[in-house]
């Protein structure tokens, strides 16, 4: 797969911003990088007139630091569904097993518990569901199939196999997964930190290690990768074992704030989490994404839904707002980046021009 002609460190963290074709940011026209800031920083831009409109409409209960724990919390499932949905976007492995790995998780864990397991083996269990999720979709996929056809199916499998460890039932009594879930630290939700904990290791795994970097590449172009003698299935592999323990994470959390485990996988989180990633500008053709945007999304849609919520307006409309969001962020990330791409190509020929004139 092939990406944009558009500032690769975007991907990977640090350094000057250029673009692929040698040329700093610093140095574009003034057109061309207002697009860029407008692709890459945008999604805070829309936050911030979002926190705005909200402050204004829903004055005086938005703008507050209890109402702000609110939307923390509210978007901490979202946020864990979508660092693992965009890791694996970011790698060239898009996975829509998530609901389905995270119900397994969940139930496998409760179960457990129940059983008089230690919570310890319970949790590590349920994380072992998504690493071997994750194997499972990566090795079928790297066999040439469509990983959109074999996630699919693969959510249908786990579904079902949620269903069957717990009779059909849902698994009640997990007090012993509140200090995950309800209990606060600081007055700050448990899980809000975890999320926080998750972003700031995989913004670092992605940013500044040498497996994080490799995984990005390959997933931006995984035949020039292999050609440097890097082992791109390898790190398609790993992309989907993220997305996978990510999920199961998810489901874990899920269990613990409610303290019990339910074997329906929910479709409004893969829905969440796209969005989530789509606003973020994250390309879901891989190469190209920023985490911690990705979290900003999440963030985004927590506060629509609180907004919302506060100006009394119904529920659905936050599900028709998500949708537009979404379609309108691809929309957008597909036009600017054809326009910048467009205009890269016209400052390269005429640099060529120039050098060879005054050649």
């Amino acid at each position: 797969m092939s990406h944009s002609p558009v500032d690769r460190q975007d991907a990977v963290g640090g350094g000057k911003r250029t673009t692929d074709r040698g040329i700093e940011t610093s140095h574009l026209p003034f057109n061309i990088r207002a697009l860029v800031f407008v692709r890459e920083r945008g999604i805070i831009v829309l936050w911030l007139l979002l926190l705005l409109f909200f402050a204004i409409w829903d004055h005086p209960y938005f703008a507050s630091v209890a109402n702000g724990l609110l939307i923390l919390q509210a978007a901490a499932l979202t946020a864990v569904y979508a660092a693992g949905v965009g890791i694996g976007a970011i790698s060239g492995a898009l996975d829509l097993s998530v609901p389905g790995v995270a119900a397994l998780a969940g139930v496998v864990t409760g179960k457990l518990i129940t059983l008089g397991q230690p919570v310890w083996l319970a949790l590590l269990a349920g994380l072992l569901i998504g690493v071997v999720a994750g194997l499972v979709n990566g090795f079928i996929t790297l066999r040439g199939l469509n990983p959109l056809v074999v996630t699919i199916g693969t959510l249908s499998v786990m579904s079902g196999l949620a269903a069957v460890v717990s009779g059909g039932y849902t698994i009640p009594g997990l007090d012993e997964l509140t200090f995950m879930g309800t209990a606060r630290y600081f007055g700050i939700p448990v899980h809000v930190y975890l999320v926080a904990l998750l972003y700031v290791v995989g913004t670092v795994f992605l940013t500044k290690t040498r497996d994080g970097i490799r995984l990005v590449a390959v997933g931006g172009n995984p035949e020039a990768v292999r050609r440097l003698g890097i082992n791109s299935p390898r790190y398609q592999l790993l992309g989907f074992v993220i997305t996978g323990c990510c999920s199961a994470l998810a489901g874990l959390m899920t269990a613990a704030l409610v303290t019990e485990a339910s074997p329906q996988a929910s479709p409004a989180s893969i829905f969440q989490a796209l969005t989530a990633v789509a606003l973020a500008g994250v390309s879901l053709g891989g190469g190209r994404g920023s985490l911690p945007k990705v979290l900003v999304g999440a963030i985004i849609l927590a506060t629509i839904g609180d907004g919302l919520t506060i100006a009394g307006v119904q529920p659905y409309w936050a599900t028709v707002t998500t949708g537009v969001l979404m379609i309108t962020a691809l929309v957008i990330d597909r036009l600017l980046t054809q326009i910048i791409s467009d205009r890269l190509v016209e400052v390269g020929s005429m640099s060529t021009h120039v050098k060879d004139g005054k050649g």
